[in-house]
């Protein structure tokens, strides 16, 4: 599974729903929540 860094839990956790997202530039990204509090996470690459 792909990780992110939770700014409200300050750790890094696995993304609950993620969803695979395109920047601007092409880039490759991840979006998704954070299984413990539900905020929105964000991972650039994979």
């Amino acid at each position: 599974m792909v990780e992110a860094y939770c700014v409200k839990c300050r750790e890094k956790v696995e993304i609950k729903n993620p969803k695979k997202t395109e920047l601007k530039n092409g880039r490759p990204a991840t979006k998704g929540t954070c299984p413990e509090c539900g905020t929105k996470v964000f991972r650039i690459g994979k």
